[in-house]
C-alpha cells in the first residue's frame, strides 16, 4: 500500500464529478447501480446545507490516489451525534460518557440519512480498499476521535473489515425480491390463499379515496410535485425526527440533477396531491426512501409505498425493492427480512471489548428473528399446492 496516498475533502467538488463517478459507477451507465453513492446526490446534500453546517454531518471525503490518479473514495462525515444514521449506537454513546469519556465527535463512512446497502469503499482494488478502511481508522485515532463507523456496507466490505479487526455488526431490514414475476398477479400466485386475498382487498381499498394514483419519474417530474412533495416530508420528518433531516433546497435540486434517479408516486384527487412516496431507482433495486401524506386513508400508505414499488420493479425488471429501515409490516406484503452489514473501529480497548461481546450477542439474536420472521411470510410453502380463490 505505499503507493497509494490518501487525502480528505471538505468538499466533494474538490475531487470532482469525473474522478468520483469513476470510482462510484465504473461502468459509466446513465444509471447507476447505487444511485446515493453519485457524485450528484452527494452534491446535493452538500449544496442544498443537508450536511455541513449546523447538520452535525461534517464532509471529509476520503480520496485514495495511485500516481496521481484517483483509484478510489469514500464518503466519510465528521459526526457531532448520531442522527440520521439508522445504525443505533446511542446506548454506546451513553454508556462511554457515563463512564467519563466523550464519544463525540465521531468518523462515519455513510451515506447521510440513507439505510440502503451499498459499497462504502468505492474501488474494486482489495488494496486501495484497505488503505482507505486504515487512513480512516488512523484519522480517527490521530485526533483522539472514539469511533469510526461504516454503516450499510455490502457483505463483502463487512468480510473485508473484519479481517482488519473492525467489528461487524449485523442488522434487519425488509426487502421484496423480484423471482422474474411477469406482472404483480404472478407474485400475488406465490402467495398463500389468505395473503392473497389480503393484498388483493388492501388495493381495492386503498383506491377508495376518491381519486387517482400516479408513477413519475424523469421529464414527467415537474416543479410543483416537489412543492407538493416537501410538504408531506416535513409532515413525516416532524413526527418522526422533530425536524426533516433535508433542506427545502434538496429538494429543488432533485429536480434539476436527480430527476431521471426518482420515481415519485403520488395520490391525487381533482388534481391536488394528497399523499407521497418517492423513491430512488438503481440498476439493480428500486430504494423506498420517504411518504408522507395530508389525509388518513386505509392502506393508502401500502398502496404508495410498497406496492407501487414492486409495479415498478417488475415493469422495469428490478431484482429487488429496499423498502427502507424498520417495519415488521412489511412482511405480510412480501417484504422479507435480510441482515445488514455495518463494521466498527473503537479506540479504548476496554470499551471495544465490552461493543465486541454486545455486538456478538446482538448478531445471534438478530440471526434468530430473521429466521423466525421468514418462516411467518406470506410465501406458500414448498410442495404446498395453490389453494382455491
Amino acid at each position: 500500500m505505499s503507493d497509494i496516498a490518501l487525502k480528505t475533502h471538505d468538499s466533494i467538488a474538490a475531487i470532482g464529478a469525473a474522478d468520483w463517478d469513476a470510482c462510484a459507477n465504473p461502468s459509466g451507465a446513465a444509471r447507476a447501480r447505487d444511485p446515493f453513492t453519485t457524485y450528484r446526490f452527494l452534491n446535493a446534500l452538500e449544496e442544498s446545507g443537508s450536511v455541513g453546517g449546523r447538520s452535525g454531518w461534517q464532509p471529509l471525503y476520503l480520496q485514495a490516489l495511485r500516481d496521481g490518479k484517483t483509484v478510489g473514495v469514500s464518503p466519510l462525515y465528521v459526526k457531532s451525534h448520531s442522527q440520521g444514521e439508522y445504525v443505533f449506537d446511542f446506548g454506546w454513546a451513553d454508556a462511554w460518557q457515563r463512564a467519563g469519556g466523550q464519544y463525540y465527535p465521531k468518523l462515519q463512512i455513510a451515506v447521510p440519512f440513507t439505510p440502503a446497502t451499498g459499497r462504502r469503499f468505492l474501488t474494486h482494488d482489495p488494496e486501495v480498499m484497505a488503505a482507505l478502511t486504515a487512513g480512516a481508522v488512523q484519522l480517527a485515532a490521530q485526533n483522539d476521535l472514539s469511533s469510526l463507523h461504516i454503516t450499510f456496507c455490502t457483505e463483502d466490505e463487512a468480510a473485508a473489515g473484519s479481517q482488519m479487526g473492525l467489528l461487524h455488526r449485523i442488522g434487519t431490514q425488509f426487502h421484496w425480491q423480484n423471482n422474474g414475476y411477469r406482472d404483480f398477479d404472478a407474485f400475488l400466485a406465490a402467495l398463500s390463499s389468505r395473503k392473497r386475498k389480503t393484498l388483493r382487498r388492501e388495493r381495492a381499498e386503498a383506491l377508495d379515496f376518491g381519486g387517482e394514483i400516479v408513477s413519475l419519474t424523469g421529464d414527467q417530474l415537474q416543479p410543483a410535485h416537489w412543492d407538493a412533495f416537501w410538504a408531506f416530508y416535513q409532515d413525516t420528518g416532524a413526527r418522526k425526527w422533530g425536524q426533516p433531516y433535508l433542506t427545502r433546497a434538496f429538494f429543488e435540486i432533485c429536480q434539476r440533477d436527480l430527476r431521471d434517479d426518482v420515481l415519485m408516486v403520488l395520490a391525487l384527487r381533482d388534481g391536488r396531491p394528497i399523499a407521497g412516496a418517492l423513491n430512488f431507482i438503481g440498476a439493480g433495486a428500486l430504494y423506498g426512501r420517504y411518504w408522507g401524506a395530508l389525509e388518513n386513508h386505509p392502506f393508502l400508505h401500502f398502496e404508495l409505498c410498497y406496492y407501487r414499488a414492486i409495479d415498478f420493479a417488475i415493469a422495469q425488471g428490478l431484482p429487488l425493492v429496499e423498502a427502507g429501515a424498520q417495519g415488521e409490516h412489511k412482511l405480510a406484503r412480501g417484504y422479507l427480512p435480510r441482515p445488514t452489514h455495518s463494521l466498527h473501529w473503537i479506540a479504548d480497548p476496554g470499551f471495544r471489548a465490552a461493543v465486541a461481546d454486545f455486538v456478538q450477542a446482538e448478531t445471534a439474536a438478530v440471526d434468530e428473528e430473521i429466521e423466525v420472521l421468514t418462516t411467518y411470510g406470506p410465501f406458500r410453502r414448498d410442495g404446498q399446492e395453490r389453494e382455491p380463490e
